[in-house]
């Protein structure tokens, strides 16, 4: 057990975790204006076929991340529709490669962002936003000055949600974008690899807690930032 909590890191530890903070940090980013704008969208408005558009969206919550990345090699792979377009035309090569395990995080965490935030909004008391608009306020401004401040522990919420299960992607990832060290190869997959690996306990148990402490931060993180905003709101 000693030797299994060395606390040094190895050069190919270190690439794990840099590149599964790198893809995580950006999955969040890109995908939090969209979950924005989707979640409010999905809380305030109805429109036809909603429940089709909500449950397509919420597909990649429920199905096996295995095939979520071989659809995505199906459309972005080098002989699928996008992907070979995009190869042909631009000379972009998507899948089997860093963006290819930014792109398999967005579409699997997205869903979890969407649902924080519509929950969020829904939470806002819409008589405040119909006064607003009342006094002159577009719905541009209503949004940005009243729902998303109220909605802002369900944004934070969203934001660490998505970086929390990009962090533990796994099944889009490796079908998608492969398991290249120093390239896509993150925590998760790094920890499969060590575990097939005869003599690679030590290392499989250090990225086991890794994970798990950088996933336990996160959370917690979720929950001071909420539990101080509603402080500050009902002071």
């Amino acid at each position: 057990m000693i030797e299994l909590l060395n606390i040094g890191l190895t050069g190919s530890e270190w690439s794990a975790l840099a590149i599964s903070v790198r893809v995580s940090l950006l999955c969040a980013f890109i995908s939090l204006p969209f979950a924005i704008i989707l979640g409010w969208l999905l809380a305030r408005k109805d429109f036809k076929l909603k429940a089709f558009f909500e449950a397509f969206l919420h597909i990649p919550m429920v199905m096996p991340p295995v095939t979520t990345g071989y659809v995505l090699l199906l459309v972005f792979g080098t002989n699928g529709i996008m992907g070979h377009f995009l190869e042909e035309t631009f000379g972009i090569k998507i899948a089997f490669s860093f963006p290819a395990a930014v792109v398999a995080s967005i579409i699997v965490s997205f869903p979890l962002a969407v649902r924080a935030v519509k929950q969020a909004v829904e939470m806002v008391d819409k008589q405040l936003e119909d006064a607003a608009e009342i006094l002159g306020a577009s719905r541009f401004k209503v949004l940005f000055t009243i729902t998303i401040p109220l909605a802002l522990p369900g944004v934070i919420s969203g934001f660490l949600l998505s970086f929390t299960r990009s962090l533990g992607e796994f099944g889009a990832t490796i079908t998608f974008a492969g398991n290249i060290y120093g390239e896509t190869r993150t925590i998760p997959l790094a920890l499969f690899s060590a575990m097939q690996t005869p003599g690679k306990e030590s290392e499989a148990f250090r990225l086991m807690i890794i994970s798990i402490v950088i996933s336990f931060i996160a959370m917690l993180a979720s929950e001071i930032v909420a539990r101080r905003y509603l402080k500050s709101v009902k002071s």
